[in-house]
């Protein structure tokens, strides 16, 4: 009974998911975020953006991270089908951020900015990695032009995070 209960606290413990991440129709929380793009620096703000479009914020672990590398690759290599469906993509995270310039042209191609997470953003968007609490976890959400939450996805695998993004854009598209 002991070894059993032992077990399901461990497991527990090493869950990536969080407790209970903000749902689609919820509100995002606007934020201003600094990072780069092509090795440039950028600045960020959420209510600003939604002007011009919906709005797929990717969180990942870290910069330079096998998982993390290619996600932003697939994200990447995907760009024009979300510029076609009005979007624009931005990836986040907390862990190796002295590294976002380098990141942002080795492994984003370019094709779009990365930032290191605000202050107190990890708890907004419940994204805190619980086995590595000083980094995020893998969690996408597609922000319509309202501000609100139209996918929440949160999946240590990094390759349906692009999938999952589109497929929530296009329902979106038509939707209005």
């Amino acid at each position: 009974m002991i070894r059993s209960l032992l077990a399901l606290a461990v497991t527990a413990s090493l869950s990536t998911a969080a407790l209970a991440e903000l749902e689609p129709g919820e509100t995002a929380p606007d934020f201003t975020v600094s990072g780069f793009q092509a090795g440039e620096p950028v600045d960020f703000t959420l209510s600003e953006a939604l002007e011009s479009g919906p709005v797929v914020l990717f969180f990942f672990p870290a910069a330079f991270t096998d998982g993390c590398e290619a996600q932003a690759a697939s994200f990447a290599e995907s760009i024009e089908d979300f510029h076609a469906l009005g979007a624009q993509v931005i990836g986040v995270t907390a862990g190796n951020t002295e590294r976002l310039a380098d990141f942002s042209t080795q492994h984003c191609a370019d094709a779009f900015p990365v930032f290191a997470i605000a202050d107190d953003m990890m708890s907004e968007y419940e994204v805190r990695l619980m086995m590595r609490p000083g980094w995020t976890q893998r969690t996408t959400y597609v922000i319509g032009t309202d501000q609100t939450i139209v996918l929440e996805y949160t999946e240590l695998n990094p390759y349906e995070h692009v999938d999952r993004s589109l497929e929530a854009l296009r329902t979106l598209a038509g939707g209005q």
